[in-house]
C-alpha cells in the first residue's frame, strides 16, 4: 500500500557491501509493498518494512526510511496495539520526518499517518481531516488515497455516517489514479462497512461486488473482514451453529493475514452467538481475560460491557457491578464514540436491566436516542445485535417507563424484521411481551407470545430445498427459476419476504389481495373476484386453474376455521379455570377471526356478493393494494421496490416476479 512514485534506487553508497545493502533494501521494500498492496499479507509486510527501515536508517537513506515507516503502519490505523509497537511506529515516522523536506509528498504522507494514529487513539478526527484537506489540494494521488482511508477509519462512530460514505466513494475514485489494488479494495470495503453500519438494505450488493474482486485475486486482510461479515450474516439468519464454524475459519484467516483483530473479533463473535443461544454465562472466563488483552483497541469497551452482562447472568453481581462502574466512570457519556460504541451501549443497557440500575439505564437512553434508527453493529460490521430500538426499549423498561418501552420494542421488532435478524426479532418480541405485561396489557402480551411461538415453530421446521446461492426454491422462486416474494401468516399479521429479507405487516384488505396475487404468480385474477372475497376466489380458482400451488383461499380459510375450533376449546378451559386474562385474549382473537371470515362469506358460509361492477372493483382493489405496498415499502424499501415493479393492478391483477 505504501509504495512511492518511483523505486528507491538512487541512494548513494560505496561499492561492494554498500551496493549489496542498497540492493537488499530495495528487495525488502518491493516485497513489503507487494505483500500489503497485492496480497494483504500484513505479517510479511511488517517484517519486510521493519528490516528495510533498519537498513535505511543505518545507511542514512531518508527516503527509504519514510517508505518503510509508511509500510510498517499497515493498511488501517492502530494496527500496532501494544505500547512498544505503537511507540516504535511513531518514532520511525518522526525520525523520517526530521530528515525529509517538509514540503515533500512523502513528508505529507508521514504526517497523515501520524495524525491518523493519534486521532484514532484519542477518539478525534480534527488533525487527520485537516491533513486530508491539504492532500486534496496537492497533485499526489497516494497522499489523497491514504488520507481518505485513514480519515474514514477515524470517523467510524455512529454520528459520522454521511461523511464516511463520501470519503469511501472518493477513495474508490482515487484508486484508479494510484493504480493500487489495495486502494480499490479498501474503498469498496469501507463502502460495505458503512452500508451495514447505516442499516442500508443494499449492503449485501456492495459485499457481493467485493467478493467478486476477491474471487479474481485474494487479499488476505480484506478477505478476513469479509469472512467476519459472513459470521455476522449467519447470526442474523439464525444459523448460530454455522456462525460458530464460520467464526473459527475467520479467526484462522485473520491470523494468516497477521491482523491484530483476529482474536478480538473471535471473542466478539462468540459473545453474539452465545447471547442469542442463551449461553452467555459460559463466557465469563474468556471475557475476564479479553478486557485486559493488549490486543484490544484503546477505544474499545465492548468486552467490559459484555462481561457485566455475563457476570450478572451467572450470579456474580459484584463482578457485574464493578464492570459497569468502570464503564460509567465519571460519566457514561465520556466513553469514546468508536466503532464498538453502539455495541457497548447495548451491553450497558442489558446489564442495567439485569441489575435494576435505573440511573444508568436513563443515561443509556439519553445517549443512544439520537441513533435509534441505526442497527447495533460492531467494528467493521463483524457483529450485529439488531435495532438500537431494542436497547432503548430495555433501558425504558428499566427506568419504569413501560409505555415508552412498548413503543421502542415494537419499532425494534419491525426494524429487526427489515434486517432479517431473526434472533433479534425473537429477543425483541420477548422483551415486548414483558413490557406489555408491566403496562397492564396481558392480552396483547399473549398475542405477542403466540407470534413468537408460531415463528419458533416455523424456524424449527425443515427448511425448503435451497439453490446454490442459499435461496429457498419453494418460497423464493416462482416455479420458473425467478426470485419471488412469499407470505406467511403470523397471528394477526403477515410476514412477507423477498431475496433473503423479510418484514412483518399488519393485516389489511390490500394485504389480503396482495397475498392472493403472490400465491398465484404470473396468473391474472379479476379484480371483481378479489373483491368478492376468499370463497369467491376459491370457486374462480376451480374453474380457471389459477395456480399450481395450493390456493391461498383454501389454506387461509381452513387455517381460520381450525384456529376458531381451538379457540373455542381454549375458552372453555380458561373459563373453567377462572383464567380471565387468557379467556379475554382468546375471545378477542376469536371475534377478530370471525370478522375476517364474515368479510368473505355470508352468515351461512355462502359467497357474499357485492354490487360493485368491474370498474368499482378495479378502483377499490388498486387503492387497497397500493396502500399495502406503501406500508411494506416504509418498513423495507427493498421488498417494497420489488412489489412496486412486480404487482400489476387493473381490471385484471397479477404478480410477475421478473
Amino acid at each position: 500500500m505504501n509504495d512511492v512514485d518511483a523505486p528507491v534506487r538512487d541512494a548513494p553508497g560505496p561499492a561492494g557491501a554498500g551496493a549489496r545493502r542498497s540492493g537488499e533494501l530495495q528487495i525488502l521494500l518491493d516485497e513489503g509493498t507487494r505483500a500489503v498492496v497485492e496480497d494483504g499479507d500484513l505479517r510479511t509486510g511488517r517484517d519486510r518494512f521493519a528490516r528495510a527501515y533498519r537498513i535505511a536508517e543505518s545507511s542514512g537513506e531518508e527516503r527509504a526510511m519514510a517508505v518503510a515507516a509508511l509500510g510498517f503502519g499497515g493498511l488501517c490505523v492502530h494496527e500496532h496495539r501494544t505500547v512498544a509497537g505503537s511507540v516504535l511506529l511513531e518514532s520511525q515516522i518522526r525520525r523520517a520526518l526530521e530528515l525529509l523536506d517538509p514540503q515533500s509528498s512523502l513528508a505529507l504522507r508521514l504526517r497523515i499517518r501520524l495524525a491518523g494514529e493519534s486521532d484514532y487513539r484519542n477518539s478525534d478526527n480534527t488533525a487527520v481531516l485537516a491533513l486530508l484537506a491539504q492532500a486534496r489540494a496537492q497533485q499526489n494521488p497516494m497522499a489523497r488515497a491514504e488520507a481518505l482511508s485513514l480519515a474514514h477509519h477515524c470517523l467510524i462512530g455512529p454520528e459520522h455516517g454521511a461523511l464516511r460514505r463520501e470519503l469511501a466513494a472518493d477513495l474508490v475514485a482515487e484508486s484508479f489514479r494510484t493504480s493500487r489494488r489495495s486502494d480499490l479494495l479498501m474503498g469498496l470495503l469501507w463502502q460495505t462497512v458503512d452500508m451495514f453500519l447505516d442499516g442500508d438494505p443494499h449492503a449485501e450488493r456492495c459485499l457481493s461486488e467485493l467478493r467478486g474482486l476477491l474471487a479474481e485475486q485474494d487479499h488476505l486482510a480484506v478477505g478476513f473482514v469479509v469472512s467476519a461479515m459472513d459470521v455476522m450474516l449467519a447470526v442474523r439468519a439464525g444459523r448460530l451453529d454455522e456462525a460458530e464454524t464460520l467464526a473459527r475459519a475467520c479467526t484462522e484467516r485473520g491470523i494468516a493475514a497477521g491482523d491484530v483483530n483476529a482474536t478480538v473479533w473471535r471473542a466478539a463473535q462468540l459473545v453474539t452467538i452465545r447471547w442469542y443461544q442463551g449461553r452467555v454465562v459460559e463466557l465469563v472466563p474468556l471475557l475476564s481475560e479479553v478486557v485486559n488483552s493488549p490486543t484490544l483497541s484503546a477505544v474499545d469497551d465492548h468486552a467490559l460491557a459484555a462481561l457485566a452482562v455475563a457476570a450478572v447472568t451467572a450470579g456474580d453481581r459484584r463482578k457485574a457491578v464493578s464492570a459497569l462502574a468502570i464503564l460509567c466512570g465519571h460519566d457514561l457519556g465520556d466513553l469514546p464514540r468508536s466503532s464498538s460504541w453502539m455495541v457497548t451501549m447495548h451491553g450497558v443497557a442489558e446489564a442495567a436491566y439485569l441489575l435494576d440500575d435505573a440511573a444508568t439505564a436513563a443515561r443509556v437512553h439519553e445517549l443512544l436516542s439520537p441513533y435509534g434508527h441505526l442497527p447495533i453493529v460492531g467494528s467493521l460490521a463483524v457483529a450485529c445485535f439488531g435495532s438500537a430500538q431494542h436497547a432503548l426499549g430495555v433501558a425504558a423498561l428499566t427506568m419504569g417507563d413501560v409505555d415508552r418501552a412498548v413503543t421502542h420494542l415494537r419499532d425494534a421488532v419491525r426494524q429487526n424484521l427489515a434486517l432479517a435478524h431473526w434472533p433479534a426479532v425473537m429477543a425483541s418480541w420477548d422483551r415486548l411481551a414483558v413490557a406489555l405485561v408491566r403496562a397492564g396489557r396481558p392480552a396483547e402480551a399473549d398475542a405477542v407470545r403466540q407470534e413468537m411461538a408460531m415463528a419458533a415453530k416455523e424456524a424449527a421446521a425443515p427448511p425448503p430445498e435451497t439453490d446454490a446461492a442459499g435461496g429457498a426454491d419453494e418460497r423464493a422462486g416462482d416455479g420458473q427459476g425467478q426470485p419471488a416474494a412469499f407470505c406467511t401468516r403470523l397471528g394477526r399479521k403477515w410476514r412477507i419476504g423477498f431475496g433473503g429479507r423479510s418484514v412483518l405487516v399488519e393485516h389489511s384488505v390490500g394485504m389480503l389481495h396482495l397475498v392472493v396475487l403472490i400465491a398465484n404468480p404470473r396468473q391474472e385474477i379479476q379484480a371483481v373476484d378479489l373483491v368478492a372475497g376468499l370463497t369467491a376466489l376459491h370457486e374462480a380458482a376451480e374453474h380457471t386453474a389459477l395456480s399450481r400451488q395450493p390456493a391461498l383461499d383454501r389454506v387461509a380459510t381452513q387455517e381460520y376455521r381450525n384456529r376458531l375450533a381451538r379457540l373455542r376449546t381454549e375458552l372453555d378451559e380458561f373459563e373453567a379455570a377462572d383464567d380471565h386474562e387468557r379467556a379475554a385474549a382468546a375471545q378477542a382473537e376469536h371475534d377478530w377471526l370471525m370478522n375476517q371470515l364474515a368479510g368473505a362469506t355470508g352468515l351461512s358460509g355462502r359467497v357474499r356478493r357485492f354490487p360493485e361492477g368491474k370498474e368499482r372493483s378495479r378502483v377499490a382493489v388498486s387503492k387497497a393494494i397500493r396502500r399495502a405496498v406503501d406500508r411494506i415499502t416504509a418498513a423495507d424499501p427493498v421488498i417494497g421496490e420489488h412489489l412496486q415493479h412486480a404487482v400489476h393492478t387493473g381490471v385484471r391483477c397479477s404478480y410477475w416476479p421478473a
